[in-house]
């Protein structure tokens, strides 16, 4: 069960495994993005994600409640009635992911895999300098940035929505227990 703060009326959602993956993997890409040259970086922060992405895989089988898959993966009936309620501006508030962000978390973690897969098969003697192995890297980091500025706008919306800073709850892990009309 998440911990209760009497005091400031929170709740903890976002453990510190959850909050120290998503910032690493923020920054990670960043770079990645960032640095194309020299190789050698782009290389090591692209191995970094990897490793982020299997922490991820395994704490959303083992982590606390909310980081659990099981909490918040939900199928697409559910997301896409969610996104309905979004478009009326009805959607119920969630203390963990809603099942929009849950969709996103998912075409986030199979993009970058497939970003990181073609990543290594350009550096593999088998598939240096073929053609379509660059396309889709490059490609699927273009569909990367444009699922991280949806991501963004999600985060904007709901936190105007249901009058809540979901960044900051990212950094300090709590979220308002009190709120009315919220899914646990």
């Amino acid at each position: 069960m998440a911990a209760m703060s009497e005091q400031h009326g929170t709740v903890r959602v976002w453990d510190i495994g959850v909050r120290l993956f998503h910032w690493s993997l923020l920054t990670c890409v960043a770079g990645a993005w960032l640095f194309v040259d020299p190789r050698s970086l782009h290389r090591w922060l692209g191995y970094c994600v990897i490793g982020l992405i299997a922490f991820r895989l395994i704490w959303g089988l083992v982590g606390s409640r909310h980081a659990r898959f099981t909490d918040f993966i939900k199928g697409p009936r559910t997301v896409l009635a969610y996104l309905r309620a979004m478009a009326a501006g009805t959607e119920r508030r969630h203390l963990g992911h809603n099942p929009a962000g849950a969709a996103m978390i998912v075409a986030l973690l199979l993009t970058l895999a497939g970003i990181c897969t073609t990543g290594i098969m350009m550096g593999m003697d088998a598939y240096f300098g073929v053609s379509w192995v660059e396309h889709w890297h490059e490609g699927l980091v273009n569909g990367l940035l444009i699922l991280v500025a949806m991501h963004l706008v999600g985060v904007v919306t709901a936190s105007w929505r249901h009058r809540e800073n979901l960044v900051a709850s990212m950094v300090h892990g709590h979220k308002d227990a009190h709120e009315t009309g919220a899914e646990t």
